[in-house]
Order: structure tokens, then sequence, then C-alpha cells
């Protein structure tokens, strides 16, 4: 995949999430957006930051949302969607001050997402690609995602995230056979902290719990 963010982008905008979620966990306040950012991290774009907690050398889910529309500029977006995994992922309990020096920062920029066009529902698995592709799945009113790199971290098959994707959006399972169920694709770039407060580096792999 192309690198439309350089290494150091990464790590400023997960350093900003990880400032993001410790400020609002301790104080309750938002981190405002600092004066410094360049240009191109004021575009807009989707992203998304996920929060895993430490447990035995092995991570668990502890939060994740964002915004998967380019509906913002970067860095407001990254901040807004910090305060919303730490506390408002309606999945989990917010974030408490005890377990900021046990939780990974990760942070996902998404591409614009693409409607994935296919006439027979049988060739959708072979239109979408394990590692490179994110899925949205929508009807009507509901709607499911799921990063690009949640099913290499399952071992799941195309059609095992698919299914997956669906039951996100509290769908049936075998919705994605429906004709009025509409797939979108997207792909991210992906940067997150090695450890709790550790270094930041691309595409980082952590064994689930």
């Amino acid at each position: 995949m192309y690198h439309k963010y350089s290494d150091e982008e990464g790590k400023f905008l997960v350093q900003l999430a990880r400032e993001t979620i410790e400020k609002y966990v301790r104080e309750r306040k938002k981190l405002d957006v600092p004066n410094t950012v360049s240009d191109k991290l004021r575009r807009h774009s989707g992203v998304f930051v996920t929060i895993n907690k430490l447990q035995d050398s092995k991570v668990a889910l502890r939060g994740c949302i964002g915004r998967p529309y380019p509906s913002d500029p970067l860095v407001r977006a990254t901040i807004d969607s910090a305060v919303d995994a730490s506390s408002r992922d309606p999945r989990f309990n917010p974030v408490s001050e005890k377990e900021l020096d046990s939780i990974v920062v990760e942070l996902s920029v998404l591409t614009p997402p693409k409607k994935i066009d296919y006439s027979n529902p049988d060739d959708l698995p072979e239109k979408i690609e394990i590692g490179r592709d994110g899925l949205i799945v929508s009807k009507g009113m509901q709607k499911g995602l799921l990063l690009p790199q949640v099913p290499v971290e399952y071992g799941w098959t195309t059609k095992e995230f698919i299914i997956h994707t669906c039951q996100k959006a509290r769908l049936r399972l075998d919705a994605w056979k429906d004709p009025n169920v509409e797939f979108h694709a997207f792909q991210a770039e992906i940067f997150g902290e090695k450890s709790p407060n550790g270094p930041i580096i691309r595409n980082p792999e952590h064994p689930r719990c």
C-alpha cells in the first residue's frame, strides 16, 4: 500500500491520541489542536483510535471509535476519536486513570470508503483482500465497520470477515446475500505503540487474549 503519511506523522498522531486520552481521563478536558500542526494533518480524513489493554503480554480490546468518512480535519478527528474511544464506547466502561499505564494506543488513518460493486453475492469475497481492506456494511440505518487489521488478528477468512461485519451491524449473519445490503471498502495506514507509552511503529502486532 502507498504510504501517504510518514512514520513521523504517524508518531505525532499516536502521541496526540495518547495525550488526549490521558488529559480527558484525568481532567475530563479535551486537548486543544496544537498550533504547530502541518497543513497536511489538517486535511479532512477518516480515522479510528483503538485502545488495547495489556494483559500478560497479550492485549484485549478496551475501546475503539472513530470517524469513517473524511468529514473533519485529521487532527481534530483524532482528538475527538481518542476521547470517544476512552469514554464513550458502549461496550466498555470509561478508561480509568489507573489503567493509563497498561493501555496501548493504536491509530488507523482511513482512505475514503468506496462502494463494492457486484451483481452476485457469491462474487463479493473475491473483491475483498484480507490485510488490505476494511469493510463497512449498511442496510437502511443499520451500519457496521471493521478495520483492515481485525481479520488478520483473528485469522478470519474473507467470508468470515464479511459475516462478522454483518454481525457488527446487528444484521443476520447471511445478510450479505441480501440485494438491499451494501458494502464499502477502505484501506488504512496503521500506527501504534509497541507497549504502553512505548515506541510507536507502523503496523504494530500484539497477540490477542
